[in-house]
């Protein structure tokens, strides 16, 4: 994960400490049960609750980037209904998506790690799971290089 990535998840897990905390105060019905479990989440890194999420997902079935990818797109509903005016606006930014790993798995998952990373295991399961987003919200040019890099290892890649 770059810098700057690694930046506006912290930015993200601060600004969703202090809605929680909002939340927690005018919401005084929460139980005691519910309480500790927010207390518990609070004082996890990053990287915890980067794994918390993964494992919730994996658990229950569910994908947190989806509700983010449609946060992430607010004029969506108005590009699709006023096409012709949204036709001379750029988009800034992309979504890289592995359609497929190709014959060469094994380069596929390096490169995915060198690109996100992402541990082994995760890269692999990622991998395997295709098709699915490898980054959100990347630059032209920079997803322009992923999907350089991947299709050098042999996978097949989109943007969106």
């Amino acid at each position: 994960m770059s810098t700057k990535a690694v930046e506006e998840v912290k930015e993200e897990t601060k600004e969703t400490k202090v809605e929680e905390k909002q939340y927690a105060k005018k919401s005084g019905d929460l139980s005691s049960k519910l309480q500790k479990i927010l207390e518990s989440i609070e004082q996890l890194t990053v990287l915890e609750l980067a794994q918390l999420v993964k494992a919730l997902e994996e658990k229950f079935g569910v994908s947190a980037q989806a509700a983010v990818a449609v946060a992430a797109v607010p004029g969506a509903t108005q590009a699709g209904a006023g096409a012709g005016a949204a036709a001379g606006e750029e988009k800034t930014s992309f979504q890289v998506i592995l359609a497929s790993a190709g014959d060469k798995k094994i380069n596929v998952i390096k490169e995915i790690r060198a690109v996100t990373n992402l541990g082994l295991k995760e890269a692999k399961d990622l991998v395997e799971s295709a098709p699915k987003p490898i980054k959100d919200n990347a630059t032209k040019e920079e997803a322009a290089k992923i999907k350089t890099l991947l299709e050098a290892a042999g996978a097949k890649v989109e943007i969106k």
